[in-house]
């Protein structure tokens, strides 16, 4: 039996029939705490793999709408804030990338200061495809490699591309012109080359009456390759110049095969001569209305910074709602228009050309010739 009373500051315990007095904090502890942080509960925290790339943090809090913290403990063992958040209803979900290395997470209850257990998230498993290291898309699955050339050996691979020979001209006469011939494609040093050069009026047979002192390089999947949607990227390098005349291009075409044309086109990646620290991405469609700068109908971009006589890698990320461009990893372009345009089957094009317009080659100030666009690779993923 043991009981309390209050007398002078002193408290007293029954024990065996003796009567024994003792400091009054016995009694303040022997009901209840008196701490408020532990009469709240830890929060729990739980993980499960959501695929390859992230995993799904869950639990439960004291409170049924509590602000909570999420820690994670850096290389240097220090905890720090990763993400703030509010539970609902007792619980709560955050998903989190796995990252190189494996990494501890915890939650703290922002007003008891009272922690969860710690969970650690195993480290990213690097995976590799045809493509080379397999990145992942914002669902945290990776992409899948469906076109890739390196340029590897001394001859393009006809199978994945073709060659333009004739057709059309390219540069805005009557100061200049070069159709596109076979001799101006090469791969060499692990890279494909497209060339611009001085040519006799011979080499372009059929496109009589336009003044015509160069040929060109151009290659496209024509034929052999198309595809809806997806990531694709390329690392370009152009010859380094200020004077107008040159124009390159890393751009996507609608198949044939697969519906009409309606005008419609992705450029990826625009340089010309005339702008050496720029690429230009453009989105046309069948009634172009000139170029939009901002809001889901962007278009165009006139930051997106590449220098001539560098190598520049240029990314796309493409499907039914949404088509975004990166510079150099930076982003540069992002339509969210959604437009039927760009809901069907593309292929692939390289192309080194002549200027037009404002970047029209200039006789009296040429630009370097020969000119080279070379493409280190070029890989797709679905």
């Amino acid at each position: 039996m043991r009981f309390s009373v209050a007398r002078m500051g002193t408290s007293v315990l029954l024990v065996a029939g003796l009567l024994v007095a003792a400091p009054q904090a016995v009694a303040a502890t022997v009901d209840a705490p008196t701490a408020r942080s532990s009469a709240v509960a830890a929060p729990t925290l739980e993980k499960k793999a959501r695929n390859l790339g992230t995993v799904l943090l869950s639990g439960r809090t004291a409170k049924r709408k509590d602000r909570m913290v999420l820690q994670r403990r850096t290389a240097k063992k220090r905890w720090v804030r990763a993400e703030r958040f509010t539970s609902r209803r007792h619980r709560f979900r955050i998903v989190v990338w796995k990252k190189r290395r494996r990494t501890p997470y915890r939650v703290v209850d922002r007003s008891s200061r009272r922690r969860s257990e710690v969970r650690r998230v195993p480290r990213l498993r690097v995976t590799r495809d045809a493509c080379g290291v397999r990145p992942l898309k914002a669902s945290g699955e990776p992409w899948r490699c469906s076109f890739h050339d390196d340029f590897e050996g001394t001859t393009l691979d006809l199978s994945r591309w073709t060659i333009q020979k004739d057709g059309f001209i390219t540069g805005d006469p009557p100061g200049a012109a070069a159709c596109y011939s076979g001799k101006n494609v090469s791969v060499a040093d692990g890279s494909l080359r497209l060339v611009a050069r001085r040519a006799s009026l011979l080499e372009c047979p059929g496109l009589a009456g336009i003044t015509k002192i160069f040929t060109s390089g151009m290659v496209s999947t024509h034929d052999t390759w198309s595809q809806r949607y997806g990531r694709f990227e390329a690392r370009i390098h152009n010859t380094a110049t200020t004077r107008r005349g040159l124009h390159e291009a890393y751009w996507l075409w609608p198949d044939e095969r697969y519906g009409a044309v309606n005008g419609d086109e992705i450029d990826i990646s625009e340089t010309y001569s005339v702008y050496p620290t720029l690429s230009v991405p453009y989105l046309h469609y069948g009634a172009d209305d000139g170029a939009v700068l901002s809001g889901p109908e962007q278009n165009t971009a006139y930051d997106c910074m590449a220098h001539r006589g560098e190598w520049n890698t240029y990314r796309m990320q493409w499907s039914a709602s949404r088509i975004r461009i990166w510079v150099n990893g930076d982003l540069c372009l992002s339509n969210t228009s959604g437009s039927p345009a760009f809901r069907k089957r593309y292929i692939m094009m390289f192309t080194q050309a002549l200027g037009s317009g404002t970047n029209a080659y200039n006789l009296l100030l040429p630009p370097p010739i020969p000119a080279t666009m070379k493409v280190d690779y070029a890989r797709v993923w679905r």
